[in-house]
């Protein structure tokens, strides 16, 4: 009788979530406060993390950026000061969790503690998996895993005695369909992907609902980091527009949604994915030209890696 109860309560919550899913579909949440925040962007130096610098500093939250490009960190952090807002740029380098554990602890001394952190920064090598090297394979993990891990870790204790806080990482499409030509970065991508859904899975579970978790997962911005790659589909797989993106993702913050993808095609992709056979999936791949995608990569000024 106590299953048959607890069967009732799940699938009343189940219901209860997709109603209001379906709800907040049409009409997002209330939008919450970030003014007196203090927000750590991993990769704020330019692209969407500079994006997101600027707009969470419009309003009233304090941005830390870390990046290992010293001219763009301080550019990010100079468009902010310049429009009255408050932004401390710190040179790290992500791929060394030693870099990691220093920086963290000079932002808690310099700055404060950290309530929000959004890892944003990335790397793609642009090679077929038997062309890439160990060097390759090790520094894609480092930067778009590993990197997830040591971060959290660092500012993750802070947030739980505060009993406040928000982990976002924003991730990619690929982590959750694989890419002709992408092998580490998928691969690199779908363990973030796990890494926050079981992380939002341990917070639940531990009581601490009082952090959030947003998991962003994209199709390729035009950043300039998949530069050279090109859609068989734009009108309904676009390479999204990265001013359109930023405010997706703001808003997704804002509501603390748990899961963003855009365009919303993305959700049906990976649907579809659970649903037909593994192997008809090369051929929705070559249809949707997924074969062809990586032909002409050629990354940020043609460098083959981007952090």
């Amino acid at each position: 009788m106590n299953i048959l109860l607890e069967l009732l309560m799940t699938l009343f919550k189940v219901f209860s979530a997709l109603f209001w899913a379906s709800v907040h579909f049409f009409i997002p949440p209330p939008q919450k406060s970030v003014k007196g925040e203090i927000i750590l962007i991993t990769g704020g130096g330019s692209g969407i993390g500079r994006l997101l610098a600027q707009r969470l500093a419009k309003l009233g939250a304090t941005i830390v950026i870390w990046d290992i490009n010293k001219e763009g960190n301080e550019e990010t952090a100079r468009l902010i000061t310049e429009n009255g807002g408050k932004a401390h740029a710190y040179i790290c380098d992500i791929s060394n969790n030693s870099e990691i554990s220093v920086c963290s602890e000079t932002v808690k001394r310099e700055v404060g503690c950290v309530s929000m952190l959004i890892n944003n920064a990335g790397i793609v090598s642009g090679k077929k998996f038997i062309d890439t090297t160990e060097k390759d394979i090790v520094k894609t993990f480092e930067v778009n895993t590993f990197a997830h891990v040591w971060a959290a870790k660092a500012f993750l204790p802070d947030m739980i005695k505060n009993q406040h806080g928000h982990i976002v990482n924003i991730v990619s499409s690929a982590g959750y369909i694989g890419v002709n030509g992408l092998s580490d970065y998928c691969a690199s991508k779908f363990a973030s992907v796990g890494l926050t859904e079981c992380l939002d899975l341990e917070l639940h579970f531990a009581g601490h609902d009082y952090i959030n978790t947003t998991l962003v997962c994209p199709y390729y911005i035009d950043t300039g980091m998949f530069a050279g790659c090109q859609t068989r589909f734009p009108w309904l797989l676009p390479i999204l527009d990265s001013d359109y993106a930023a405010d997706r993702i703001m808003l997704a913050i804002l509501t603390n949604q748990k899961q963003l993808c855009i365009p919303r095609i993305i959700y049906f992709l990976v649907m579809l994915k659970t649903i037909v056979p593994a192997s008809a999936s090369p051929y929705v791949h070559r249809f949707m030209g997924g074969d062809k995608l990586m032909a002409n990569f050629v990354g940020r000024q043609g460098n083959k890696k981007t952090n």
